[in-house]
């Protein structure tokens, strides 16, 4: 008898949980929303955000604070992200250094430790040249750092970053050692670009968006991206992947939650944000910055994140990047 007693009460508890929970996502949001960015105010991780913020306030009918907890290259907004009360009052907008910043020891936070809602925009490497340059084709270029490995100068990022991550990963993917080219770091694509242009460098595997101004006056030539669709602003460039390389690097950006965060209130900020992402303001603004618009559901972006995950960590451990 004291045992389905015992048995009635841990039922009705469950059951009462399991209620409460339910309401809880039924009347969610109904105070402020805070949506962390973790790089610093002006750049495109915080207009995105901001942008977001502002369309999904319309939606959720709840203010969206966006706040900057920058530091540790990422790491101090991730782990904000993270360690969040699961109760979908507090996102990120997470960026593709969530699968890299644990491999280089800069934190323990992973994919695990958060909850993927939807990613938003994706920005794949590409390999820009001057117009100038000897190399009209990827190809040709490839042929050439086989031929003098070490000869070479890229840059796009500091030491480690998306970029020198992109280039090794291309380097890899030709049968090729990851530092077959060499990788100067700088301070961002803009003085990466500027030092191509000065021919202090020979390359900058930045993004086409980044790179869009020097294209359009006819002084840099994109020879490919590191994709597997092409960019539809720039059609004639290939993708690495149609010339038999499936390497794939991108700046990402998408919005998670901390892991715990209850799956109905997820559905609810999945399918708002899915309404922003469509909505013709957020797509002016994505095309006026010339950002890729891609879209993908929760589970779609955890597939995604698991995958880059591991491809990142492979190419970062033959580079050296790792601790």
């Amino acid at each position: 008898m004291m045992r389905k007693c015992i048995a009635l009460f841990l039922t009705l508890g469950l059951l009462i949980s399991l209620g409460i929970g339910g309401a809880a996502a039924a009347d969610y949001p109904k105070r402020p929303i805070t949506l962390i960015c973790p790089w610093g105010a002006g750049g495109g991780t915080d207009a995105c955000s901001r942008i977001i913020a502002t369309l999904l306030k319309k939606e959720l009918g709840v203010p969206v604070n966006v706040v900057n907890r920058t530091g540790g290259s990422g790491a101090v907004g991730h782990t904000a992200m993270a360690t969040a009360k699961p109760d979908g009052y507090t996102i990120g907008m997470a960026t593709g250094e969530l699968a890299m910043m644990h491999w280089m020891g800069l934190t323990e936070i992973t994919y695990k430790d958060i909850v993927p809602i939807c990613m938003v925009n994706a920005d794949p490497s590409g390999i820009n040249v001057r117009t100038d340059s000897q190399w009209k084709t990827v190809q040709e270029l490839e042929d050439y750092v086989k031929k003098n490995p070490g000869k070479l100068k890229d840059s796009g990022s500091g030491h480690g970053g998306i970029w020198h991550l992109a280039m090794a990963g291309w380097m890899k993917g030709i049968g090729q050692a990851p530092d077959a080219i060499k990788f100067i770091p700088s301070k961002g694509a803009a003085p990466a670009l500027q030092d191509l242009m000065a021919n202090g460098i020979d390359m900058s595997t930045c993004s086409l968006p980044e790179a869009a101004t020097l294209i359009e006056a006819g002084k840099v030539r994109p020879l490919a991206i590191m994709s597997d669709k092409r960019d539809p602003k720039f059609p004639d460039t290939p993708t690495l992947k149609e010339l038999g390389n499936d390497w794939i690097a991108a700046a990402v950006r998408g919005i998670v939650g901390p892991k715990g965060t209850p799956p109905e209130i997820v559905a609810v900020l999945e399918k708002a944000i899915a309404n922003v992402h469509k909505s013709p303001d957020f797509i002016k603004f994505m095309n006026g910055r010339g950002y890729g618009m891609v879209w993908k559901d929760a589970a779609t972006f955890t597939d995604f994140l698991v995958k880059i995950d591991a491809d990142y960590g492979k190419v970062m451990k033959a580079a050296g990047l790792t601790k």
